[in-house]
């Protein structure tokens, strides 16, 4: 059943809930990266299984006959996930979440290897847009020398290598979703995020402050929520329309970074983005222009 602005509420709530989980990691302060993922895979479980309770129930929450396509998705996010919680480390928080809207472009082109999609011009264009934009994202750190040359600042690199992660995790999904809830694709992988980290824990760890361990809580549950909510949006909304939302995440990161954390973004950085952001929208405008035209084809 769709249901705009519904799907448009749950698409900006996603976007503030993941802007608010940034916050509170760096809030924290200097935590070691697994413990950092512990508590943003276990405490996501909760806001999973309360969902679950008034859906589908928590034993369809974790049903699955495909266990082996969850240890592909699950590895791949993990690992998303160590390199983002490092980039984030590293950069300001509205250059992560810069890096991160060049998903969409990393997107169509692993599509098109891998499940052998077709990308017109256009597409291709805006491919190029964005990878334009990302050199501007990178001017303040090394430039397109640093690029060349393989030498990236470590943030960048770490950014690049979570953008290009979630873009593989993307066209991975689009291939269980025909068999898999989403539930259950988001039970497993946060159970893979909380055993990881724990394994990473037992080798770095530090005492944490009361302080430190509830703004984690609220990492993991934030978190959560930023899925749960994801998913749903999708459920009342088709993704060429709710892509541009995805977008206002950099407002909550600018307002969050100047207000709560004291960073001040680089002009270079918000320029560089505005130009990805240009070709994110380019590749929505396309899907959505794509799916009316191919009815209208249909009918002829």
């Amino acid at each position: 059943m769709k249901n705009t602005a519904l799907a448009i509420a749950l698409k900006l709530s996603q976007a503030l809930a993941f802007s608010l989980m940034y916050a509170a990691i760096k809030l924290a302060g200097a935590v070691p990266i697994g413990q950092v993922v512990f508590f943003r895979g276990f405490f996501a479980l909760l806001p999973l299984f309360v969902w679950a309770c008034f859906t589908v129930g928590p034993r369809a929450a974790i049903r699955t006959d495909r266990p082996l396509v969850h240890v592909v998705r699950s590895a791949a996010g993990v690992a998303a996930m160590f390199t983002n919680f490092t980039a984030l480390s590293l950069l300001p928080l509205v250059s992560v979440t810069a890096f991160g809207f060049m998903q969409p472009i990393f997107a169509v082109v692993l599509a098109a290897f891998m499940l052998g999609e077709r990308a017109g011009p256009w597409r291709w264009a805006a491919v190029t847009i964005g990878f334009a934009g990302v050199m501007l994202m990178i001017e303040p750190h090394g430039g397109l020398a640093s690029l060349v040359s393989l030498r990236l600042s470590a943030g960048v690199f770490y950014a690049l290598a979570f953008t290009v992660l979630s873009a593989f995790i993307v066209v991975w999904i689009r291939q269980m979703s025909a068999t898999e809830r989403s539930e259950a694709i988001v039970f497993y992988f946060m159970t893979a995020c909380s055993l990881a980290g724990l394994m990473v824990m037992a080798f770095d760890h530090v005492a944490l402050s009361w302080r430190q361990i509830a703004l984690l809580i609220a990492c993991g549950i934030f978190g959560g929520m930023g899925q749960v909510l994801m998913t749903y949006s999708y459920r009342y909304g088709e993704p060429s329309l709710l892509a541009p939302f995805d977008y206002t995440a950099m407002v909550w990161a600018m307002g969050l970074g100047w207000f709560v954390l004291g960073e001040h973004p680089e002009a270079m950085v918000l320029l560089g983005a505005g130009v990805v952001i240009a070709s994110g929208l380019l590749i929505a405008w396309r899907e959505y222009r794509h799916k009316v035209e191919l009815p209208n084809e249909q009918m002829t």
